[in-house]
């Protein structure tokens, strides 16, 4: 790949279009421009009439004629011409240009027209600022495709737009057409039908079919798959080569447990997790497993035993929360586990009182402390182990790589056994992507005994009937949750905010003890809220999503979620699993504005379907997309430029199984086929950037 940055470059005018490139495209270099792709694709080979235009109908390409031009003064200024075909007129608007638009356009001359129809409540159809091109210049330039480009009004105003990067695109293209180096093997083209690179950037940018369009982003999004899944493989084989982790044999404590205090039959998911955590830790290499369960299923019972496989060889265990109120969930169910075995165990957060915490850092450093349950605190160098064999973190993307590192430095003799847990059932897709270096133990069994939950969809107008069945659970003596949005009213969205909610149920529930908790409040305030709710002292938990892992009361059965269509499909699962977690019958109840777009719906409507987190997962990735679902958005986790995990399953399955193959082949890409991949490899291994923080 040709790499030159676009500021040594002859291909630009000036240094302040590379600057304006780098600034609001991140465009630094040649490679960057040329995989800068379109996100949109305009077929301009296809001619429609003016009768049949429809309110739905997007862009469209229409022959005719101009048959009168005006401009008119009053109120905003426009020009407004007639265009006629064979079936009908409509009128084309524009707001600026006036000039160089009056000279270009001339009456009863035929031209080819493009843009969207727009339908007036009364008026004739209208089209703003159309593409417009006289007939033989179009026939000359033979266009078929039209690419579209993300663009801010900045680099519109310098020429910038989306036929200027095209402009750019093309003649960098011809620049480079000697000097764009492949960047997969030979065999691997010819095997899989796969275009060149150089074919594939001609391609993606100006195709003059569906056909090659097609095959030029199947050759893209492979490529860049396949190097990702690469990369983690390598990683992953890396681990197990050269990560030396400690054998652990002895399974005193564990059978002790599982065969005298164990309070529930295992499910065959949880049995074959443990077996797939006693393999890793006995085979003399550092595990790195994530275990995936959906709600409920009974994960933090495998994290004990797991535990207990470790701390009997007198190592120690830390089990790292991203919430003080899941680490203070997980520290209470693990001490009563423990007290079984006379295990000492301690937690520590931020929160912690000093004369506490000072406690418990000794006893962590001299060896007294086997169990250590905490947040971030961990993390702190004040935090010294006597020998930490195993470390635990719960729902791991909420973290960050740098915080699973700052545990792994916690022991410099050897590498401490890792488990990530999850409670939030990743697509495959995903699983490979993110955790592709981990090995992965599924849960997909709930416990028996535990009825399914009922989620109901009411709009505003059925509230009453809401509150209804509320009383009735509150007369059983059950709890519920309400769960809001936003802490406080915004002046832009017009959803129900915490505060006022509590105002409503307080007056709708008189004489009900009401708790209240959410984000703002610190960490004491909150375990205060949460224990009072614990022991059934308060009836009804006025929350928002602080709530959505980690909480266990079996007495809470009804789950009320207000503004449900601001949640994402995995959120509102991930809220609903707050019951069900008794013998009782649960439900989930999701309160809307009846104006919901068709997303909403489709979202309630799952909801109301299926209570099978890995379904719903898999339908939430396609709704909002890879980087909402993980939450890397924002951190740059991954940037995938023309792949989509949502929907490139099949081309993730076979980069995936390719990379393996090779890696187990020839794991240093040292065989002549394997030169090419050995030297694309390095490169983007130095270049870093995002593509170095993938996994």
């Amino acid at each position: 790949m040709y790499s030159k940055k676009i500021f040594q470059g002859r291909l630009l005018t000036g240094l302040d279009k590379a600057r304006l490139l780098k600034d609001e495209l991140n465009i630094h270099t040649y490679e960057d421009l040329l995989k800068h792709y379109p996100f949109r694709y305009e077929d301009r080979s296809r001619l429609v009439t003016i009768i049949s235009l429809t309110p739905t109908t997007s862009s469209v390409q229409l022959q005719g004629y101009v048959t009168k031009l005006e401009k008119i003064d009053k109120g905003k200024k426009k020009l407004v011409a007639q265009f006629k075909d064979q079936t009908g007129q409509l009128q084309l608007v524009w707001f600026h240009n006036f000039s160089w638009i009056i000279k270009k356009i001339r009456p009863n001359v035929l031209y080819r027209i493009w843009g969207k129809p727009i339908f007036l409540p009364q008026g004739p159809i209208q089209i703003m600022h159309p593409e417009v091109c006289f007939i033989e210049a179009y026939q000359k330039k033979k266009i078929t495709y039209c690419l579209c480009i993300m663009l801010q009004k900045k680099l519109k105003r310098h020429q910038l737009d989306t036929k200027g990067i095209a402009c750019l695109q093309k003649k960098l293209l011809g620049q480079l057409c000697t000097t764009i180096e492949e960047t997969l093997p030979n065999y691997l083209l010819r095997r899989y039908q796969l275009f060149s690179l150089k074919e594939a950037f001609q391609n993606i940018h100006f195709p003059n079919d569906e056909s090659v369009l097609r095959q030029a982003r199947r050759r893209l999004k492979f490529e860049e798959l396949f190097y990702i899944q690469l990369k983690l493989l390598k990683q992953k084989q890396i681990y197990s080569t050269k990560q030396n982790g400690k054998v652990f044999n002895d399974l005193s404590l564990f059978n002790a447990f599982y065969h005298h205090h164990l309070p529930f039959h295992l499910t065959d998911g949880q049995k074959q997790a443990i077996k797939e955590i006693y393999r890793d830790i006995r085979s003399g290499k550092q595990m790195n497993r994530l275990l995936q369960g959906d709600v409920g299923s009974g994960k933090t019972i495998v994290a004990f035993l797991a535990m207990l496989m470790v701390v009997s060889s007198k190592v120690q265990v830390a089990v790292m929360a991203p919430t003080e109120i899941l680490a203070h969930q997980h520290f209470e169910r693990f001490r009563v586990f423990a007290q079984h075995l006379n295990l000492n165990i301690a937690l520590l957060t931020g929160s912690t009182k000093k004369k506490e915490r000072e406690h418990t850092l000794y006893r962590l450093k001299v060896g007294l402390l086997p169990i250590v349950v905490g947040t971030h605190a961990l993390l702190s160098d004040a935090v010294v182990f006597n020998e930490l064999g195993f470390f635990i973190i719960d729902e791991q993307h909420r973290f960050g790589v740098a915080q699973r590192a700052g545990l792994l430095i916690k022991n410099q003799v050897y590498a401490p056994h890792i488990l990530i847990m999850t409670a939030t059932p990743i697509p495959r897709t995903l699983a490979m992507t993110f955790y592709g270096d981990l090995d992965l133990s599924t849960i997909y069994e709930l416990p028996s005994g535990r009825k399914p939950i009922k989620t109901q969809h009411y709009y505003e107008n059925f509230r009453l009937k809401v509150f209804q069945l509320i009383k009735e659970q509150l007369l059983l003596g059950r709890q519920v949750y309400i769960v809001y949005p936003l802490v406080e009213a915004s002046a832009v969205l017009d959803y129900h905010n915490l505060m006022d909610g509590y105002t409503s149920v307080s007056k709708a529930f008189p004489g009900t003890p009401i708790g209240i908790i959410h984000g703002k409040m610190d960490g004491s305030a909150k375990e205060i809220e949460m224990k009072r709710f614990e022991k059934n002292e308060t009836r009804i938990l006025v929350a928002t999503t602080v709530i959505e892992v980690g909480i266990n009361v079996p007495n809470a059965t009804v789950i009320l979620i207000e503004s449900a269509e601001r949640f994402g499909l995995s959120q509102l699962h991930q809220l609903r699993g707050r019951v069900g977690r008794g013998s009782g019958q649960s439900y989930c109840i999701l309160m809307t504005d009846y104006r919901l777009n068709k997303i909403g719906k489709k979202r309630m409507e799952v909801m109301v379907k299926t209570n099978n987190g890995f379904e719903i997962a898999e339908l939430d990735l396609k709704l909002r997309g890879p980087g909402d679902l993980m939450g890397v958005q924002q951190s740059g986790l991954l940037n995938l430029k023309i792949a989509d995990l949502s929907k490139d399953a099949g081309i993730l399955e076979v980069a995936r199984g390719i990379a393996k193959d090779i890696i187990q082949q020839d794991p240093n890409f040292q065989q002549p086929d394997h030169l090419v991949i050995h030297k694309e490899y390095t490169r983007l291994l130095a270049s870093g950037g995002d593509w170095n923080r993938v996994g």
